[in-house]
């Protein structure tokens, strides 16, 4: 990988979500070179033009891009949001297989022209989509991984700080599994600074029941369902956890993020992408096996991965 002063992010897919990395990325100086591929030409090349008008205010990184795929040449790091919209009547599987199609003509020509880069999936079904790149792709797990519960964790955090009253940055809790309806939190070792999340008091009163930290759950697994249903699409903040994900990689930060990895016998899961906290750095992503679980979560955890397995094999993916 080069230095960070000249490393350079390639994103696939100049839709809601490729453009929302783009744009944050920039903003945020994850990169030197942001580079923006796809094939809709006229599309990719007015974003590109766009981001391109406004890069006087955004610090040194440049910005470019375009319908050849030869682009992304040398890339750092590419973030792969291209996938096909789930259409009226679609089923989640039926999205999935058409995504895996898509994966299958894509991942051959970006490894061939990055081929030292890491791979970031954040297109749905994300899990699903990392064992196919990285079984398509041959790549070490280690290199392809998506962004998982990264945002759904930004957003139980949200929720938690905003009922407790004190700063996100205080609030030490995670979304682990799917990054789906079977996604759970890890309450068992949740907490606020050092005080378990259940001690945490507000006015003299306890902010939290068993049965409010379930609800908060809930909403955390329909907060992008509550999004789309207003605006169409969830692309503002998953842009920005992109690139804060692309960040770690670049900075080698060796930052624990709940990535989704394929897994290799954390317990007793193989063959699934699911996510945990995780180390992510210049190398890519690998699970913290010593994430401290209570018995029902490791059962809520294989539960998750029992789901995806099969949606897995529906798919003929092993």
């Amino acid at each position: 990988m080069r230095s960070q002063s000249n490393s350079k992010l390639a994103v696939i897919g100049a839709g809601a979500v490729g453009t929302s990395t783009a744009y944050a990325a920039l903003i945020r100086g994850s990169a030197r070179h942001v580079t923006l591929y796809d094939i809709n030409t006229a599309k990719v090349d007015a974003e590109v033009l766009d981001l391109a008008h406004g890069s006087q205010f955004t610090g040194v990184a440049d910005v470019d891009g375009g319908d050849d795929i030869s682009c992304v040449e040398g890339a750092d790091i590419v973030v792969i949001t291209a996938g096909a919209a789930q259409r009226p009547g679609q089923t989640r599987l039926d999205l999935a297989a058409t995504n895996v199609d898509i994966l299958r003509d894509l991942m051959p020509q970006l490894v061939a022209h990055a081929p030292e880069a890491v791979y970031l999936l954040v297109t749905n079904p994300c899990d699903v989509l990392t064992v196919a790149a990285q079984q398509i792709s041959g790549l070490p797990a280690q290199r392809v991984f998506s962004s998982g519960t990264v945002l759904d964790t930004s957003r139980l955090r949200w929720l938690l700080a905003q009922r407790a009253g004190v700063a996100r940055a205080s609030v030490h809790a995670h979304i682990v599994g799917e990054h789906g309806d079977s996604e759970f939190a890890l309450w068992s070792n949740a907490s606020i600074g050092v005080t378990p999340i259940l001690d945490w008091t507000r006015d003299g009163e306890l902010a939290f029941t068993a049965e409010q930290l379930d609800e908060v759950t809930e909403e955390v697994r329909n907060a992008a369902y509550q999004v789309i249903q207003g605006k169409g699409a969830t692309n503002y903040a998953i842009g920005l956890s992109a690139a804060r994900i692309v960040e770690a990689v670049l900075q080698d930060q060796h930052a624990v993020l709940p990535v989704s990895t394929v897994q290799s016998g954390l317990h007793g899961i193989e063959g699934v992408a699911l996510s945990v906290p995780s180390i992510v750095s210049a190398t890519g992503a690998e699970p913290v096996l010593t994430t401290p679980m209570s018995d029902a979560e490791i059962e809520q955890l294989q539960a998750s991965a029992a789901t995806l397995k099969s949606s897995q094999q529906a798919l003929g993916l092993s």
